[in-house]
């Protein structure tokens, strides 16, 4: 098998569906003006893209780089799958290597997606505690998908039982004017409210009036109805 992006996108191709990519046009919003315009896409399901990375996954991270800047969706997430399997994987040096690529082509990491499949993956990892402002330099960036990073990395710290560098970065991205964000803010709210309420109580206590509505639905999707209604009717 050619180890090259090249020899990549030919497997890829020679699976696209074009109702499929039809489909994803409109469903990751490519239109003018839209958060992923002008993307293009093969029509291909995320398992499929899955099961190529790994038939690739000795791809050079050369390679993996000409992958990722590649003009497909599924090109771009495949190559993000590999480059996830390659940090999981690599040593030290490895890793730090792929931390600085994916950092260095935030431009690529272009669509929802993408972010959720890698910030969490690479960027929370590899921070050290005195080396996290780094999520608090991309959570001010005038990048949609860089901001999304920024609050997607803290998965890994929730993950971990630790709260801190989600709340943090929370609250520099609560009044923030995308939906995206609204989305991925409630998301890692919920995701602490699942291991602990009470501390995602305490933050939505001082912001649930003013944050976004779609964001304080998602951080309370999972509360029971009649607290729920409470947040929702600011009646407590």
């Amino acid at each position: 098998m050619a180890l090259t992006a090249k020899a990549v996108v030919a497997d890829l191709k020679a699976l696209g569906d074009p109702a499929k990519a039809a489909h994803a046009q409109g469903f990751f919003k490519t239109g003018p003006g839209e958060y992923g315009e002008g993307d293009k896409f093969l029509g291909i399901r995320v398992p499929e893209q899955r099961k190529i990375a790994h038939a690739h996954k000795n791809l050079p991270l050369d390679e993996v780089t000409k992958l990722l800047k590649s003009e497909w969706h599924e090109a771009r997430l495949t190559a993000l799958f590999i480059l996830v399997a390659h940090y999981k994987k690599g040593d030290e040096k490895t890793r730090g290597v792929i931390y600085r690529l994916y950092l260095d082509h935030t431009a690529y990491v272009n669509n929802w997606d993408l972010v959720d499949s890698s910030a969490h993956f690479i960027v929370g990892p590899h921070l050290a505690p005195d080396e996290r402002d780094v999520l608090d330099k991309l959570a001010i960036s005038d990048s949609l998908w860089e901001r999304r990073i920024s609050m997607i990395a803290t998965y890994h710290y929730i993950k971990l039982g630790e709260f801190g560098e989600a709340f943090r970065i929370a609250e520099i991205l609560v009044q923030d004017e995308q939906d995206l964000i609204h989305k991925a803010v409630g998301w890692m709210l919920r995701e602490i409210g699942k291991r602990k309420q009470n501390a995602e109580e305490a933050f939505l206590q001082k912001h649930y009036r003013s944050m976004p509505r779609t964001m304080l639905r998602y951080a309370i999707e999972r509360f029971t109805e009649p607290l729920r209604k409470k947040y929702l009717e600011g009646v407590f």
